[in-house]
């Protein structure tokens, strides 16, 4: 039987959490980050949306968002949405968090909010954020939607800023298919963000049964032994005509979907919940081991915890020396099944559709990141053997 494993370490569900009827999925999630309440959205992206236009309402004379030059395109497009302006951040060379000197530059009095993104599971400098942002009157929203879980000095991620977001997409631990956790520090910014709500979001019956025939699907279908149909045929496809953006699924348009998170679809998240500290545990002791090995490789670099930091593991973020070892490493491993990937192909102003949306602005550390970078799962399911076999192939990239 083929195996294909998944790019990301995704919570499996069992078909028993597809029953109706529970406790409070919002209670449980708050209980479990330790917050007063969370605010539950249809997706990340629609809680972006929902807090940028609460922001904005507070602060209506401010119209930019600073966000990292490497990041999700959807970010982009939810600033677009809440009608605002991106500006662009690049990064500290060599890693994923915003240049120093820029982000200063940057700030002013048009500056509405600026966005520190935990990704990979890795926790972001947001102190440095904070200290700029509110030197000149912004907020600071933290994008954890790759991070849910993750904490720092024993809290969780989204509370050193002002406000910050979690998704409960696929490969992003615990699933819905799609979800999205929006947390506040503050009680102002709370109810702006439940009046933002009511303003912003709209029933719609037919993406409520479109998502909850995905969750169906995505319950059925997520193993090894079927995700080939899924995922892999399709990767496999989209990379032979050429198409990396749609190979990773980077391939977004501004329909964002904005409607309520069905009831159903959240008593499915209170019982995987329930089994979520365990999954964290248990992919956490195993990067801990697999970055070991990674980093005895010449030339590698493997993001892990910064002090005072305890991220999540839903695959491992490493750069090579050079494009051309990276592309030689994925030429083997992209398409092998064993959920080696990438992140986010380009910086955002070489998405072709965004060039309407963010600036072409001189971004030469995004460039470098997107162009040297890979990922490699740290679902359960890949194999030691299997792993061996990624490391001896990055090896031979590394050498020739």
């Amino acid at each position: 039987m083929r195996r294909e494993l998944p790019p990301t370490a995704g919570l499996p569900l069992r078909f028993r959490d597809l029953l109706p009827g529970g406790a409070s999925f919002a209670k449980r999630m708050a209980s479990w980050l330790g917050v007063e309440q969370v605010q539950l959205e249809c997706s990340g992206t629609a809680a972006m949306v929902v807090a940028l236009t609460a922001m904005h309402r507070l602060q209506p004379d401010r119209h930019e968002v600073i966000v990292p030059a490497w990041t999700c395109p959807l970010v982009a497009w939810a600033i677009h949405r809440a009608g605002l302006k991106p500006r662009l951040c690049d990064l500290t060379p060599n890693h994923f968090d915003m240049d120093a000197t820029q982000l200063a530059a940057l700030c002013g009095n048009d500056t509405l909010a600026i966005v520190p993104t935990h990704l990979a599971g890795r926790v972001a400098d947001v102190q440095l954020a904070v200290d700029l942002a509110h030197g000149c009157g912004a907020y600071v929203l933290e994008d954890a939607a790759q991070a849910l879980g993750a904490q720092q000095s024993g809290h969780t991620v989204g509370l050193l800023g002002d406000a910050g977001f979690f998704s409960l997409a696929v490969g992003k631990g615990l699933t819905l298919y799609e979800g999205g956790v929006l947390i506040a520090r503050d009680a102002v910014l709370r109810d702006a963000f439940v009046r933002s709500r009511e303003e912003v979001i709209r029933p719609s019956w037919r993406m409520g049964l479109q998502r909850a025939l995905e969750l169906i699907g995505y319950t059925a279908v997520y193993r090894p032994s079927l995700l080939a149909l899924a995922y892999g045929d399709p990767l496999r496809k989209a990379l032979a005509e050429g198409d990396p953006v749609a190979a990773v699924g980077d391939d977004f348009g501004p329909d964002i979907p904005l409607h309520p998170l069905g009831r159903w679809r959240q008593a499915v998240g209170v019982r995987a919940l329930a089994r979520l500290p365990a999954f964290i545990d248990t992919t956490r002791q195993q990067a801990v081991r697999r970055i070991a090995r990674l980093r005895e490789l010449p030339g590698i670099t493997v993001f892990g915890d910064a002090e005072n930091t305890q991220g999540v593991w839903p695959f491992l973020l490493l750069t090579l020396p050079t494009e051309a070892k990276r592309d030689a490493a994925l030429q083997t491993l992209w398409t092998a099944g064993l959920g080696v990937s990438r992140l986010f192909i380009h910086a955002l102003p070489d998405y072709g559709y965004l060039r309407d949306v963010v600036p072409d602005t001189d971004l030469p550390h995004a460039r470098d990141f997107a162009a040297r970078s890979l990922t490699i799962t740290n679902s359960p399911w890949l194999r030691d053997d299997e792993f061996d076999r990624i490391t001896q192939a990055l090896m031979r990239a590394l050498t020739h």
